[in-house]
């Protein structure tokens, strides 16, 4: 997923002489090419996320387009105040392209995991947020991501998620993709997990259960019209995201069914920070619930 997105930002690079790419001392072979192109517009800040967000607004107010990329914790919670005062405050066309969305980077432990972030950028009024489900995906929001104005933010995965389109999709920032028509209970998710909540889908097979599948791959602005739909023809709702378990999409969702009276059922299958464990990826997705095996039951045991 990250490498999928750089390369196809590197050719967004070649062509916009107005694109500038910040690092906090991270991705030395992602932007070699960057580097090598125009290294009068690729920056390495070192480790110092607060100061390259206010050089990326400065950079921002000149005119220019910039991208800003670490480890999710070190890019959103290190200079949260930098993000909500130079950047989201002035409305500025700067995007922060995190990588290590939730488990990621499991084996480092908590002050690498990306558990809390999209909680954060939630309360800012002017910014974005999407997270791509897979490699292609992310192609398509960093094609996107250059013509949009005003803040965002890009969560991104690591490398190897299992792929979930075998073709370009039709992605419109803002807009709820529908992998999967079925009834009675429906699946939101976005990120890695979309691929679990596949999986999870394929083993209801034997049941007398087909949950829709919808891909929330823009956490904001919520896609409410979809979401209201979706409410209008399913009993339950069912949110499984890579976050803990206040303040994310499973948060937006039950925001929305109150302000809308759904009459159904909202559940969140999230992350509890009161487990706090090392380990690989999968490993910690099952200790807290994110396995399709888990997620099937869940939603077995709801619909029973």
């Amino acid at each position: 997923m990250r490498t999928a997105f750089f390369k196809t930002l590197e050719r967004k690079y070649a062509d916009n002489s107005d694109i500038v790419v910040l690092t906090g001392d991270l991705g030395y072979k992602l932007f070699d090419e960057f580097r090598a192109m125009d290294p009068k517009r690729f920056y390495d800040v070192g480790v110092a996320e607060s100061n390259m967000i206010g050089l990326a607004s400065g950079l921002s107010l000149c005119g220019k387009m910039v991208y800003c990329y670490s480890i999710i914790p070190f890019l959103v919670m290190r200079p949260f105040e930098q993000i909500r005062m130079d950047v989201d405050y002035h409305n500025l066309d700067v995007r922060l392209v995190g990588v290590g969305g939730g488990f990621a980077y499991g084996l480092e432990g908590i002050t690498h995991h990306g558990l809390e972030d999209i909680a954060l950028m939630r309360t800012l009024p002017n910014m974005t947020i999407v997270a791509p489900a897979d490699g292609v995906e992310a192609e398509r929001i960093a094609e996107l991501s250059s013509g949009h104005h005003g803040p965002m933010y890009i969560r991104l995965g690591h490398t190897n998620e299992p792929a979930v389109h075998d073709h370009k999709p039709d992605i419109e920032i803002g807009k709820a993709a529908i992998l999967y028509e079925g009834r009675d209970v429906a699946l939101l998710s976005y990120g890695r997990t979309v691929s679990i909540c596949r999986n999870a889908i394929n083993l209801l097979s034997g049941d007398d259960i087909k949950p829709s599948l919808i891909n929330v791959h823009t956490i904001k602005p919520l896609d409410n019209e979809t979401i209201c739909e979706l409410f209008d023809n399913n009993r339950m709702v069912m949110v499984v995201e890579e976050h803990i378990s206040e303040g994310g999409l499973g948060s937006a969702i039950a925001e929305l069914a109150a302000d809308s009276d759904y009459s159904g059922k909202v559940r969140r299958i999230g992350i509890d920070r009161a487990k706090s464990f090392i380990g690989r990826a999968d490993y910690l997705r099952a200790s807290h619930g994110l396995s399709p095996e888990m997620i099937a039951d869940s939603v077995r045991k709801e619909m029973a």
